[in-house]
């Protein structure tokens, strides 16, 4: 008979490997990554589209009183305000992740539970 406290051998050792295309809906970032990839996003979506909208509008609105008219028209429309929402959203959130940021870089929060609960407070502080 085998004696129970005798080894039995190396157990296997997981492997881990890079997730598919198809597994990226089932894979759960931790609240810091998600933080770190809306940040990305909404700096790309301020820099490509943002910038050059708000100039517009900004010139639309100082040129003349008919530009202003026409200013006034776009704005009211309920997918532009949909827009500038998201706009406003975009600058909240960068700009609050990057603060975030420099204090990480401080060496300020860089503990798990502090660096999740910066991560909370800025999605949070962004939504609202």
């Amino acid at each position: 008979m085998a004696d129970p406290a005798v080894k039995q051998g190396p157990r296997a050792r997981p492997q881990y490997t890079n997730i598919h295309v198809s597994q990226i809906v089932q894979y759960r970032l931790p609240l810091a990554g998600v933080v770190s990839i809306l940040h990305r996003i909404s700096g790309a979506l301020m820099f490509l589209f943002g910038l050059p909208f708000i100039l517009y509008l900004f010139q639309q609105s100082i040129t003349s009183e008919i530009s202003f008219e026409s200013y006034r028209a776009v704005v009211a429309s309920p997918l532009v305000k949909l827009v500038l929402v998201g706009f406003i959203w975009a600058y909240l959130h960068h700009f609050c992740a990057g603060i975030r940021y420099l204090l990480l870089d401080l060496h300020v929060g860089t503990e798990k539970e502090q660096s999740k609960t910066s991560a909370g407070v800025v999605l949070a502080v962004s939504w609202r």
